[in-house]
């Protein structure tokens, strides 16, 4: 396991030290999880471009509008009401 020092804003630190005290864990295992999220949503974003360079943009396309289609149908009824 490595070591990382960080330099931050002291009014920074405080509210990573209140967010990790009000998930009941350190501030460690705080920026442990917060860069566990960046480095999968790095990876998710590069597996795409990946595959967005290879595929087809209206198949793409089609795929997000039946993606879409259960939030379209409640604001739908949402609006009815």
């Amino acid at each position: 396991m490595s070591t990382l020092t960080i330099r931050l804003p002291d009014d920074k630190h405080a509210r990573l030290r209140q967010l990790a005290k009000h998930r009941d864990i350190s501030v460690n295992k705080l920026v442990e999880e917060l860069a566990t999220i960046s480095i999968a949503e790095f990876d998710a974003e590069t597996r795409f471009r990946a595959m967005a360079a290879n595929g087809s943009a209206k198949k793409g396309l089609a795929l997000l509008n039946i993606l879409d289609a259960p939030r379209k149908k409640d604001e739908s009824r949402t609006k009815k009401r």
